[in-house]
Protein backbone atom coordinates (compact mmCIF):
# COMPACT_ATOMS: atom_id res chain seq x y z
CA UNK A 1 0.00 0.00 0.00
CA UNK A 2 1.09 3.44 -0.82
CA UNK A 3 2.49 4.94 2.43
CA UNK A 4 0.23 7.72 4.38
CA UNK A 5 -2.25 8.22 6.87
CA UNK A 6 -5.07 6.60 6.93
CA UNK A 7 -8.72 7.93 8.60
CA UNK A 8 -11.55 5.30 10.34
CA UNK A 9 -14.74 6.61 11.09
CA UNK A 10 -17.16 4.60 13.37
CA UNK A 11 -21.09 4.92 13.14
CA UNK A 12 -23.07 2.70 15.10
CA UNK A 13 -26.10 1.21 12.95
CA UNK A 14 -28.28 -0.82 15.71
CA UNK A 15 -26.35 -4.04 17.06
CA UNK A 16 -23.88 -3.30 13.76
CA UNK A 17 -20.87 -1.10 13.59
CA UNK A 18 -20.16 1.09 10.02
CA UNK A 19 -16.36 1.44 9.86
CA UNK A 20 -14.72 3.27 6.97
CA UNK A 21 -11.36 3.56 5.93
CA UNK A 22 -9.70 6.39 3.82
CA UNK A 23 -6.17 6.46 3.03
CA UNK A 24 -5.27 10.09 3.36
CA UNK A 25 -3.05 10.93 0.48
CA UNK A 26 -5.47 9.14 -2.19
CA UNK A 27 -9.08 9.92 -1.15
CA UNK A 28 -9.60 5.93 -1.33
CA UNK A 29 -12.98 4.87 1.02
CA UNK A 30 -13.87 1.61 2.20
CA UNK A 31 -16.88 0.15 4.19
CA UNK A 32 -16.72 -2.53 6.37
CA UNK A 33 -19.95 -3.85 8.98
CA UNK A 34 -18.81 -5.27 12.18
CA UNK A 35 -20.46 -6.34 15.74
CA UNK A 36 -20.48 -3.89 17.95
CA UNK A 37 -19.39 -6.69 20.03
CA UNK A 38 -16.13 -6.59 18.12
CA UNK A 39 -13.12 -4.47 19.79
CA UNK A 40 -12.41 -1.43 18.01
CA UNK A 41 -8.49 -2.79 16.92
CA UNK A 42 -10.48 -5.60 15.25
CA UNK A 43 -12.58 -3.51 13.40
CA UNK A 44 -10.02 -1.04 12.46
CA UNK A 45 -8.10 -3.78 11.17
CA UNK A 46 -10.15 -5.61 8.88
CA UNK A 47 -11.14 -2.22 7.34
CA UNK A 48 -7.68 -1.60 6.41
CA UNK A 49 -6.95 -5.41 5.30
CA UNK A 50 -10.29 -3.77 3.29
CA UNK A 51 -8.40 -0.72 2.00
CA UNK A 52 -5.33 -2.26 1.08
CA UNK A 53 -6.35 -4.44 -0.95
CA UNK A 54 -8.29 -2.10 -2.46
CA UNK A 55 -4.91 -0.64 -3.25
CA UNK A 56 -3.45 -3.50 -4.50
CA UNK A 57 -1.37 -4.43 -1.36
CA UNK A 58 -1.82 -8.22 -0.16
CA UNK A 59 -2.13 -7.90 3.06
CA UNK A 60 -2.71 -10.81 5.84
CA UNK A 61 -6.06 -12.34 5.86
CA UNK A 62 -7.96 -10.30 8.13
CA UNK A 63 -8.19 -12.55 11.74
CA UNK A 64 -12.32 -13.80 12.37
CA UNK A 65 -14.22 -11.40 14.27
CA UNK A 66 -16.89 -13.62 15.42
Amino acid sequence: MTSGEVLFEFVQLGQQMRVAAIHADTGTEVVVITPRSASRAQMQQLALAKLRMKLGDTPEPPKRLF
